[in-house]
């Protein structure tokens, strides 16, 4: 896995007061760990962004990042990317920075605002509903896509057999685009995994926007984590009429939800879900009649 994952060693202490946690309580051993490093990303020559990702499928980050930052909305819109000169203490390329060039037309964004994401939270405070609202491209309220509630619910099961860095490492996300066919199957498109959950994502909608896929119409996007602002802002710009967590959203992203005509959906676990928007793109599960419970 190249830069994707790094080996440490550690002092793993066992207190579940076994023969062996009696005998050796403290024990070196070996251990695999999530990669994370800074990408700082240029357009047109200027510094637009640093984000901190783990390595990999660098081009995909940064067109999604584009796309979600609404200075792009489709494919012709990006010219090119590439990877600039840069070197480590030890003079090795670190491939860690892209620029980006936009076709001749583009608006070239705001350089000098000095944006800075961790893996962890995304943009904070930089973006409202109205601003999102008012760069949306596509009308999510068009898209006719239906859902079976169990179809929905099974897919955090089917994003995690396909986690191959979590299998080692259990530190990074996941996102998962999901296609939904006419009879409610679903299919597994694009699978990317981060250290940042607004990385998987925008590394999804990235390999989308390269493949000329936008909008992302009658798909499921399937995350691992929580559901943040951040992250309904990235796929009602790319197009994506459901977004499923396996924790809870926040307010700010079901209010946003519920502005562009996402469905969010949020603790799908399995064996239940909650609908936070949008719930008329849930319909009953397989050879089921629909049930409504207040409770």
């Amino acid at each position: 896995m190249g830069r994707v994952i790094q080996r440490r060693k550690v002092h793993r202490f066992l207190l579940d007061g076994s023969d062996a946690a009696l005998e050796f309580p403290v024990r070196f051993r070996e251990d695999v760990l999530a990669v994370e490093e800074p990408l700082e990303i240029r357009v047109g020559g200027l510094s637009f962004a640093v984000t901190m990702r783990t390595p990999g499928d660098d081009f995909d980050l940064v067109a999604g990042f584009l796309v979600s930052e609404g200075v792009i909305r489709e494919a012709t819109e990006l010219v090119s990317l590439r990877f600039c000169a840069g070197e480590d203490e030890d003079g090795r390329q670190t491939f860690n920075v892209v620029e980006a060039q936009l076709r001749p037309g583009v608006p070239v964004p705001e350089t000098g605002r000095k944006v800075y994401t961790s893996s962890s939270c995304g943009i904070c405070g930089t973006d409202s509903i109205e601003a999102v609202r008012k760069t949306l491209a596509f009308d999510l309220r068009r898209d006719p896509l239906r859902v079976p509630v169990d179809v929905l619910a099974g897919l955090p099961g089917r994003l995690r057999e396909a986690q191959a860095v979590f299998d080692k490492t259990g530190g990074v996300h996941a996102a998962g685009l999901f296609r939904i066919g006419g009879r409610g199957e679903p299919e597994l498109v694009c699978l990317r995994e981060d250290v940042g959950r607004h990385n998987a994502v925008d590394k999804v909608v990235g390999w989308a926007l390269r493949q000329g896929g936008l909008p992302l119409s009658g798909t499921v996007l399937q995350v691992s984590g929580r559901a943040s602002f951040e992250l309904v802002q990235k796929a009602a710009l790319a197009g994506i009429p459901v977004l499923a967590a396996v924790s809870a959203p926040s307010s700010l992203a079901v209010e946003l939800a519920e502005e562009t005509g996402l469905t969010l959906v949020g603790f799908s676990r399995g064996s239940s879900l909650n609908v936070y928007a949008g719930k008329d793109r849930i319909s009953p599960a397989h050879n089921t009649a629909p049930q409504q419970r207040s409770s």
